[in-house]
């Protein structure tokens, strides 16, 4: 295939349905802790972020925590969170269909989790096989969106120049690094009736519009 493009994923709520799941477990873990959160904040304020960022956040408005109080507060998210993937995780609806008529097209994740969670997501959907071991954590690389490093280097480990790069993201801190790091960008709007999409991305708001948009892209860049 000539024209392939090289598609960077975002994982949690683009290929797959975590983001209500990881807002409850939020809600469950860090309340105790003494950083009152609510499943409808996350949803509203922090989808995408970095756990640590939440939670440095937090403790500005409800004060600090020790370093053992977020250690055991984080290995419990973790854990939990783990557990729920495991036994109720589902991919985007309409995205492995997707996927398959993406197959000639190389792939990797792209996620600001941790890499044990990205890999526990693709097995739980069994979508897996799509990305082979093309797997890229921000924990792994030490970079978090909206920081465009984190795409920036996921491309070059995967062989490609930005401009031959596609970011498929649903939060707006993924678009906004896909953006920064000179790449086409897909922003899978679930929420259209509450968010825009930014200037420069292409707007779709399910996954069976994707093939079309990249089939659309590549002829664009031969």
């Amino acid at each position: 295939m000539p024209n392939r493009l090289c598609l960077l994923f975002d994982s949690d709520g683009t290929l797959v349905d975590s983001e209500i799941l990881l807002a409850e477990v939020m809600a469950e873990i860090l309340t105790p802790f003494g950083l009152p959160f609510t499943a409808r904040q996350y949803m509203d304020e922090f989808r995408g972020v970095r756990f640590l960022s939440i939670v440095q956040e937090l403790e500005t408005r409800f004060g600090a925590l020790g370093e053992t109080q977020l250690a055991a507060m984080e290995a419990a998210m973790r854990e939990r969170m783990a557990t729920r993937m495991q036994n109720e995780l589902l991919a985007i609806d309409g995205m492995p269909l997707a996927l398959e008529a993406l197959s000639a097209h190389p792939k990797a994740v792209v996620s600001n989790g941790p890499e044990a969670k990205i890999r526990c997501a693709m097995q739980s959907t069994e979508i897996a096989h799509h990305f082979d071991n093309n797997l890229f954590s921000a924990y792994t690389l030490g970079v978090w969106k909206p920081d465009p490093a984190l795409y920036l280097k996921a491309a070059e480990a995967m062989g490609y120049p930005p401009e031959r790069c596609v970011v498929i993201d649903d939060a707006a801190v993924g678009i906004e690094a896909g953006l920064a790091a000179g790449m086409q960008v897909v922003h899978l709007n679930h929420f259209a009736d509450q968010e825009s999409t930014p200037a420069g991305a292409h707007a779709i708001h399910h996954a069976r519009e994707l093939p079309a948009v990249i089939d659309t892209l590549s002829r664009q860049s031969a």
